[in-house]
This record gives C-alpha cells, structure tokens and sequence, in this order.
C-alpha cells in the first residue's frame, strides 16, 4: 500500500487553505491508499493559554466538523486524524479514520495529555478511557492493522509493544511538536517501530514563521526495523511510499517482539 505524511501550515481559523490543494494533488498523483493528517489539523493549536476557553474550543471544534465533507477530496485513500469532540458535555481528542466504504470512524480517544507551557491540553480535555484498540482500514481489506498513538502517546512504548502483539502493522502518530524537537520525536517513531515491528507514520503542524512554541513540521515514515523510508520538509511538505504490511507480519516473529514479558 501506498501512505502519505504530511506537515501543514494551520495559522489562521480558515484552516491549511493553502497547503489542502497541494496535498490533494500529491495523494491522487501518488495513489496513496491512506493519508495521515496532523493531530487536529483543521484549527490553528489552541492549547497554547492555560485558562479553558469555551468559545475558542467550539471554533475548533465547528471548524474539523466543517472539512470533514472534504476529506473526500483525498478519495480513494482513507484518512487519518484526530479532532476535538464534546460528548455527553465532555471534551477529548478524538483519533478517527475516514474511508469511502465506510464513512466516519471514531478509533481512540487521546489517553496520555500534557499540561504544560504551549500544551495545556490537561487543563482543556479529558483523557480518554486508555483502550488502545487495533483498527480496520478499509484500503487493506478491512483487517485490523492500525493502532494510534496521539503526539505524547508515542513515548508510552509498552502501547507500541502491545499494539504489535495485537497485531497492528501501522503505528498511526498524528502530532503537534514544536521546531526544536524535531528529532527526538523522531527517534521516538523508529524506537516505536523496532518495538512493535510495524511501521510507524507521522505528520506534524508546522509554523513558517518562528514564534512562541512554533510547531515544527517533519512528517515520517519508519519501517518495522526503524529505517526512515520517507520525511517531509519546508521544501516538501508531503511524502508518500509504497510499504509491504507482509514485512510487518514478518518482523513480529523476530527479534525483540518475539521476547515474551
């Protein structure tokens, strides 16, 4: 199957208008079977005060809500994500996948939430209830392949572990970093592919310009043994490649995902 990762400029409320096109004409140049967007791509990140503001959550929220419809441009290829969502009068960080087989599908609630300067994502939603459940995706058949593991969730290494003995041959890693720690989020992703043999897809917001707590780009792609197949950059913000789930299967029988606990 072919994935495409991507880093996009989100830096006003209209969301990445200027980034969608392009990225809609890389996936259907490339063929990709499955898109991976950005941990809340379609509001510029919200976290950065500490105080909870209802207004600003349900902009953010009314404005995923609002390209959603859009995400049919990316078609055939599935997408992946995550959006803010009320439920019951609580707020989380909702993992979905999108196909045309099947719609809308919500995978995962976002578990592991930091809560500091830039991130106050504790002092704004609540953590989901930690089932971190291996998902179908349409464009492989329907089998459950996929796993997610939302920005700071991917440093939870025991959760890429059991996903890879659950099965999952995708670690799906939507994210909002900033610039200077590009690099240790991506060790992070080819640690989380070694230890799971799956491969490990991630794409990141980015700010063209610098400012407080600018979010740094870099999108990956790791294969079973933590080889970096593909990355973005300013001067090419998406990336896509072609990946063999049998190598995924295969890498699970091998060393270290074969040491029992």
């Amino acid at each position: 199957m072919i994935v495409t990762v991507c880093q996009l400029r989100v830096e006003r409320a209209a969301g990445p208008l200027e980034d969608w096109p392009l990225l809609v004409a890389h996936a259907r140049a490339h063929h990709s079977d499955l898109v991976l967007l950005p941990e809340m791509a379609f509001y510029p990140w919200p976290f950065g005060r500490r105080r909870f503001d209802q207004a600003t959550w349900d902009a953010a929220e009314a404005a995923h809500k609002s390209w959603l419809p859009r995400l049919g441009e990316l078609a055939p290829a599935v997408v992946a994500g995550s959006r803010p969502v009320t439920r019951n009068g609580e707020h989380y960080n909702e993992a979905f996948l999108w196909s045309v087989q099947d719609g809308y599908t919500a995978v995962h609630d976002k578990y592991y939430l930091p809560d500091e300067a830039g991130f106050w994502e504790g002092s704004w939603y609540r953590r989901g209830d930690g089932r971190f459940e291996v998902a179908a995706v349409p464009a492989v058949a329907g089998e459950p392949v996929a796993g997610f593991l939302i920005c700071t969730e991917l440093w939870f290494l025991e959760r890429a572990r059991a996903y890879g003995q659950a099965g999952a041959s995708l670690l799906l890693v939507p994210r909002a970093t900033e610039r200077h720690t590009v690099d240790k989020w991506l060790a992070a992703g080819r640690v989380a592919a070694m230890a799971s043999g799956a491969y490990a897809l991630s794409s990141n917001h980015y700010h063209a310009h610098d400012e407080p707590f600018a979010l740094g780009g870099q999108g990956w792609v790791a294969d079973p043994e933590g080889e970096v197949l593909a990355l973005t950059s300013p001067s090419r913000p998406f990336a896509s490649v072609e990946i063999d789930l049998g190598r995924a299967l295969e890498a699970r029988t091998t060393y270290p995902r074969y040491v029992e606990e």
